[in-house]
């Protein structure tokens, strides 16, 4: 018999697995569950038990993913996602977009986008929806269109370019380059450059190959970017929507006056568009003219 056959998985079990990778710790998924951080540890436990694999890796600091644990999140978003719009159209409440994006929403544009919509879209609500995916949700089925800065390498997944943005680097407030008011590709690369490489718009291909940085420093989201930049471990290189969506104590943000600007795509499922789609992206391109 396949194990397949007889998996018992329950729904509790994929909310507790979601909530652990989203909100970093077993006592902050328990917070955020409304359970003990008992019953968050028996559900992961029995969820691993059931699939026959360990889905977490845990030490005194962090929580990790394993590979099958990657596998097992994507199809529990799925499945969570689903009955979520199954609860909506039960409800008579379809009417919900949900725009998701890897690092920041739309910037400093990110209002003046929220009132346009309700505007042109009144009855049907808008949801930001953050994910740390190189597809903004769209593949684990989270997000119905997501606001992009670096394209996916997936099928299926068609895009448009809504505008550009400036590259802005992050440094610690007592760095010797956070007195200038700009700085050059070449001066960023002269020490340690944070990077997420799964979902961020900076690559090593940002600088010519004469200087590039040396020493890279791997992170995994955005609260990573910005602790080990605050820290003063590393600097790191974004899109301009960052500096005006993320400001944090002891983080300073200045143009990087020889850098190209970044493209931002709006991008969305070829064979499941969002409701009014060709007027979203219509409305997108008008708060970033």
């Amino acid at each position: 018999m396949n194990k397949m056959d007889h998996m018992d998985v329950e729904v509790r079990q994929l909310r507790c697995l979601a909530a652990v990778v989203d909100e970093g710790t077993f006592t902050d998924a328990a917070i955020a569950l409304r359970l003990s951080q008992a019953a968050v540890s028996r559900n992961i436990a029995a969820l691993e038990q059931a699939i026959g694999a360990t889905l977490l890796e845990r030490t005194t600091r962090m929580v990790k993913l394993t590979p099958a644990g990657e596998r097992a999140l994507a199809k529990a978003r799925r499945i969570l996602a689903l009955l979520s719009e199954l609860e909506r159209e039960a409800r008579g409440d379809a009417g919900l977009v949900r725009i998701g994006y890897a690092w920041s929403a739309l910037g400093e544009h990110t209002t003046a986008f929220q009132r346009q919509w309700r505007e042109r879209f009144p009855a049907t609500e808008l949801q930001l929806v953050r994910s740390n995916t190189p597809s903004g949700g769209l593949l684990d089925g989270t997000t119905d269109l997501a606001i992009l800065r670096r394209l996916p390498v997936a099928t299926g997944v068609e895009h448009v370019r809504i505008g550009e943005e400036k590259r802005y680097c992050a440094l610690s407030a007592d760095d010797p380059l956070a007195s200038r008011r700009s700085v050059g590709l070449a001066q960023i690369a002269a020490g340690p450059v944070a990077m997420d490489m799964r979902t961020g718009s900076t690559t090593l291909e940002l600088w010519p190959a004469e200087i590039r940085p040396q020493e890279v420093i791997s992170i995994s989201d955005i609260d990573d970017w910005l602790t080990v930049i605050g820290s003063g471990s590393a600097r790191g290189v974004t899109a301009e929507s960052t500096a005006h969506q993320y400001r944090r104590r002891g983080v300073v943000y200045r143009p990087v006056r020889d850098a190209p600007t970044l493209p931002v795509y709006a991008a969305w499922l070829r064979k499941d568009p969002p409701r009014e789609c060709p007027s979203i992206v219509q409305l997108l391109e008008f708060v970033y003219a």
